[in-house]
């Protein structure tokens, strides 16, 4: 499973279900819905800022992850961005791995 970290920014209409819900209940439809795509939640906190909640979640794949971005997203009550989260053995890996690149103007 790989690690993704979704951060989301509510809408109006998020921010008014969130008002009705409370947080508890949000977090607990983020979690059955990470489930219902073979994943598991690590964590979720709302935030002040730029962003009002990230969530850190162990997912299948980069499928599974954009599938959550969409359906979250196309639901109207959230816009969410999705960063992949990389181990230090996977930058390790990532180090070791022959890469052929010029740069502009070289």
């Amino acid at each position: 499973m790989s690690k993704y970290l979704i951060k989301a920014k509510l809408t109006v209409d998020g921010l008014k279900g969130l008002l009705k819900e409370g947080g508890t209940a949000r977090r607990e439809v983020v979690e059955r819905m990470v489930q219902s795509v073979g994943g598991q939640l690590e964590s979720m906190n709302w935030a002040f800022g730029e962003e009002d909640v990230y969530v850190v979640v162990d997912l299948p794949s980069n499928v599974s992850a954009a599938a959550v971005g969409l359906v979250t997203s196309a639901a109207g009550g959230v816009r969410t961005s999705v960063v992949v989260l990389l181990t230090p053995e996977e930058i390790d890996e990532a180090v070791r791995q022959k890469v052929e690149y010029r740069g502009p103007g070289a």
